[in-house]
């Protein structure tokens, strides 16, 4: 019975520490966006600079998450947990500290790469602490809370920005971060991977070839598609990406091994979800600051008003994860992106310079509960589609394929606002932002016809009891 209890307690604390962490690493993708014009008038900087004060955060999360994942299997998940957020918190502190655009760009790349240490293993501590009958429950929390996170970042951002300063959005992370560090020493239980490898030469690949390309995207907007390092810089991004896709096949302990993808179930999830995060990511980088330079509502104003839409996972996240229970998570994922689609549609048919936000409304709040309705089951579809040895990888490649899809979001849409539009006056933004946002709205379309790959529920096997060949040492 006291065994029991104490099994309880841990996964209790797992749930609690690994859930604020995570909300921490994913509130921080877009906590910026809102504070983006805040930023300009402050530190100064162009289109691309601000793109940067995103994707800087996002790149280098989306390239190290899998290296973190291996890191941790191999050296003690817990131990690497904390190392990950104690980067993290450090980072955050550097950046509300940064005199100018450049050192803030520098220091959010650095807390990218505290949360693509600390994020890949919150799923793998908590699934060794949880056991296997209560570990659906947890995973669709754990997935609530950081989807909220996602979606709540510009009303946090908003709120700090105009009620104290945009450095405050930053100074936020490091009280949690104090706080989480020795609860996470102490109360999580160590775990490690059976014959983990780092996998040196992928890291490099990939990590090539994603900066290549975004660096590509970002600055096509000002140098032009046919600039050489544009033109440099996309081919060999591409490349190394196709050297990264070939190693994973011959590799003999390759960090993303790509014979995961031959499951329907782990490629029809990760490419939902990248083809997701692109769409929603690049549209919230410019309907942030459409609110604000077009519709002039203040920082937190502005994040209010987007609170139908990010506010929406607290509400269905719940009955979005018994209808995951009763019908299967692939019906609830794939109803989830088609209606996120019809959102962002909407929206994009209500934006105009003089547009009322009562017309607007219905865009945010159809897309918020397509949002909802694919991160409730999301990660548990992720984590059964695996054998449990394979998790660490797993919960890796779909972060990062996600934070990947976010970075190309920001690219892709900024690139094609800077085609039709820009910031010269409302008319020229609204004609910019209409564009892409249609744009973010025909991929998350795209993602739901992708996400009818999964299999149903007959077809996809149940994830085996506990974590087969891991060793689990009690906590200290």
């Amino acid at each position: 019975m006291e065994q029991h209890a104490q099994g309880r307690r841990r996964a209790v604390w797992a749930l609690v520490i690994t859930s604020i962490a995570g909300f921490m690493a994913a509130l921080d993708n877009l906590v910026v966006t809102t504070a983006l014009p805040s930023i300009r008038e402050s530190l100064g900087g162009e289109l691309g600079e601000l793109e940067w004060t995103v994707n800087a955060y996002t790149l280098t999360f989306a390239v190290l998450l899998m290296l973190g994942a291996s890191l941790g299997d191999r050296f003690g998940r817990r131990r690497l947990f904390v190392i990950g957020l104690t980067v993290f918190t450090g980072a955050s502190a550097a950046a509300a500290l940064s005199p100018g655009i450049e050192e803030l760009i520098a220091f959010r790349a650095v807390q990218g790469v505290g949360a693509a240490i600390t994020m890949p293993l919150t799923l793998t501590l908590l699934t060794a602490a949880v056991p296997p009958a209560r570990r659906g429950a947890a995973l669709g929390i754990f997935s609530a809370v950081t989807g909220l996170a996602v979606a709540s970042g510009p009303l946090v951002g908003g709120s700090l920005t105009e009620h104290l300063s945009w450095q405050w959005i930053f100074w936020l992370n490091v009280p949690i971060g104090l706080i989480l560090l020795p609860l996470a020493r102490l109360r999580l239980a160590e775990s490690y991977a059976p014959d983990s490898r780092l996998d040196i030469p992928g890291t490099l690949l990939v990590s090539g070839g994603l900066f290549g390309i975004v660096y590509g995207l970002v600055n096509a907007n000002s140098d032009g598609w046919t600039d050489p390092v544009v033109l440099t810089s996309l081919i060999a991004g591409a490349v190394l990406i196709g050297g990264f896709i070939r190693h994973g096949f011959h590799a003999r302990n390759p960090m993303l091994p790509m014979r995961l993808f031959r499951s329907r179930a782990f490629f029809g999830i990760n490419m939902a979800g990248l083809l997701m995060f692109l769409g929603m990511f690049g549209s919230i980088f410019l309907l942030s600051q459409y609110f604000q330079g077009v519709m002039g509502y203040s920082p937190a104003e502005a994040g209010l008003r987007m609170l139908p839409w990010t506010g929406m996972p607290m509400l269905v996240a719940p009955v979005a994860g018994l209808l995951a229970d009763r019908f299967g998570g692939r019906p609830v994922v794939v109803t989830g992106l088609a209606v996120q689609a019809v959102g962002l549609g909407l929206f994009a048919m209500a934006l105009a310079p003089d547009a009322s936000y009562a017309s607007q409304l219905p865009g945010l709040i159809v897309g918020g509960i397509g949002m909802a309705l694919y991160f409730a089951p999301a990660a548990s579809l992720v984590m059964s589609s695996v054998r449990p040895a394979e998790q660490g990888i797993a919960s890796g490649a779909s972060n990062a394929l996600r934070e990947v899809g976010g970075a190309l979001g920001v690219a892709v849409l900024a690139t094609v606002f800077s085609s039709q539009g820009g910031y010269d006056s409302a008319r020229t933004f609204t004609d910019g932002t209409v564009l892409a946002v249609w744009l973010g709205a025909a991929v998350v379309a795209l993602a739901a016809l992708v996400a009818l790959m999964i299999p149903g529920r007959r077809g996809t096997p149940a994830p085996e009891a506990g974590q087969a060949g891991e060793r689990v040492p009690a906590a200290a």
